[in-house]
Formats: structure tokens, C-alpha cells, sequence
């Protein structure tokens, strides 16, 4: 068996913020592994900036969108 999740957590915590984040961004990367999803989510994301940015009027509120989260996730 590997290292306990504690120890391991422990360790990690004591890295700089420089190498927490290349951890992350592979362990990310290791959970990611439908690329066709993410092709569709990022034509998804790239339409939906567009039309914030030919229209601003349609773009949220942060807050407004923030407070809608926690309140469907509480």
C-alpha cells in the first residue's frame, strides 16, 4: 500500500505554492480523461464569451451568479 493520505496531504502542504500547483495541474490532468468532453465544453465556453462580449447586457453578475450556486448546492 502507498503512503497514507494524511502524510502524503502533510508533505504536499509544505511545498512552495509553485510546485502545489504543478501537482495539481497533474493530478487534474490524471481525473481528465474524456477529451471529447472537453472539446464540447470549450466550444461551449468560447460561444458563450462571444456573445458576451457582442453583448454585454446578457453577462451576470458575479454575486448574482455565486449567490444562485450556494444556494443549489446547500
Amino acid at each position: 500500500m502507498g503512503m497514507p493520505v494524511e502524510i502524503l496531504e502533510a508533505e504536499l502542504l509544505q511545498l512552495s505554492k509553485a510546485d502545489r500547483i504543478r501537482v495539481l495541474d497533474r493530478v487534474v490532468a490524471s481525473l481528465d480523461i474524456d477529451a471529447q468532453r472537453d472539446v464540447a465544453w470549450d466550444a461551449v465556453a468560447a460561444q458563450r464569451d462571444a456573445e458576451g462580449r457582442r453583448d454585454p447586457s446578457v453577462l451576470l453578475p458575479l454575486d448574482d451568479v455565486l449567490s444562485k450556486l450556494r444556494a443549489e448546492v446547500q
